[in-house]
């Protein structure tokens, strides 16, 4: 058996990959090499369907309109948590570190919208500016009143459960956990939150670049581990009839607290930058401007590729051009740069 290690501790080993882009040969060349890099390319319909649609975040066929508003979610991952309900029907999902070494996630929703979401929990920064990338409805439960000051100033929509605690329209608590792991977004009132506080309702949402096949050619990843911390570890085991990703966490099963389904994903975006503590609370600020290294992971391949933020949206790129996403659901992994990644045919 073959196995190919990445890891990337400073104090061990560190293996770059580095993608070079071809030189432009003149001005124009350069002009228009910008003007695609910024741009997010749109996936195409396959050839012989009858489908109306495309949805913009998972690049799958719909027979129905596909603006409705994103919706985003931060769900807590705390042990006491999990597991959580509603990610198996999210079409994408950040996952990032919060205080500590515990793991938090910002989960979008829009081909897809379940009854529940949760457990939800409080707002970070780095978070809403991802929301931001998919002009996504932002939902949180509470945060210091500096970082409240910070959502209300960045102009993005949002709700704050805080404000809705336990209403019964809009939020529940369940009895079966303790707060605050018990909070969860009941999605049939949002339709009246976004009419209450005059936000729209639909928007015209730019599509991920999607292709049926990997573009590039990548290593063997039957298995992949994504190291936060010793007690902190994300495996994703490689199911090839069903070419997904089975995920784990901590070396339990990812599944959905209702039905106890699996959650499976179709591309697994790593994302290395750089992340520093900046208050006696624990709390982070996270570099998602400057770019950087990373991997994409799709129907058991794993490839390098530069990761760029274009118009607030993280996207893989291989030699200066954009790298597609297979359709289906995503997990983006944001991982400090000196995490270790370790694969295994």
């Amino acid at each position: 058996m073959k196995n190919i290690v990445w890891i990337m501790a400073a104090a061990v080993f560190m293996l770059i990959l580095t993608a070079c882009a071809n030189p432009a040969e003149d001005e124009n060349e350069q002009e228009n090499q910008d003007k695609k890099e910024n741009s997010i390319e749109e996936p195409e319909q396959s050839k012989g369907t009858s489908y109306e649609n495309i949805y913009p975040l998972t690049g799958e066929p719909a027979d129905d309109s596909v603006n409705q508003r994103v919706l985003s979610v931060m769900v807590n991952n705390h042990t006491d948590a999990r597991p959580q309900t509603g990610l198996s029907q999210a079409d994408i999902v950040f996952e990032v570190l919060a205080e500590g070494q515990i793991t938090r996630f910002l989960a979008l929703f829009q081909s897809k919208i379940p009854d529940v979401i949760g457990p939800v929990r409080s707002a970070r920064p780095y978070y809403f500016k991802l929301a931001a990338g998919y002009d996504a409805l932002y939902v949180y439960h509470g945060a210091a009143s500096f970082i409240n000051e910070m959502v209300h100033a960045s102009g993005v929509d949002f709700a704050n459960g805080a404000l809705y605690d336990n209403d019964g329209k809009l939020f529940k608590r369940s009895t079966d956990r303790e707060a605050p792991h018990n909070s969860y977004l009941l999605t049939s009132g949002v339709a009246d939150l976004l009419a209450n506080k005059g936000y729209e309702t639909t928007k015209e949402v730019k599509p991920l670049p999607f292709a049926e096949e990997p573009s590039s050619k990548g290593n063997d990843a039957k298995q992949v581990s994504v190291v936060y911390d010793e007690r902190e570890t994300v495996t994703y085991t490689y199911d090839a009839a069903s070419e997904q990703y089975k995920r784990s966490s901590d070396g339990e099963p990812t599944v959905e607290k209702e039905t106890g389904n699996r959650i499976t994903v179709d591309n697994i975006f790593i994302v290395k930058t750089e992340h520093r503590v900046v208050d006696d609370a624990g709390r982070r600020e996270i570099d998602l401007t400057s770019g950087g290294e990373g991997y994409l992971v799709q129907k058991g391949q794993i490839i390098a590729v530069k990761w760029k933020n274009r118009n607030g949206r993280i996207l893989p790129y291989k030699d200066g051009e954009p790298v597609s996403f297979v359709p289906g659901q995503t997990w983006v992994n944001i991982v400090p740069d000196r995490s270790g990644i370790v694969t295994a045919e």
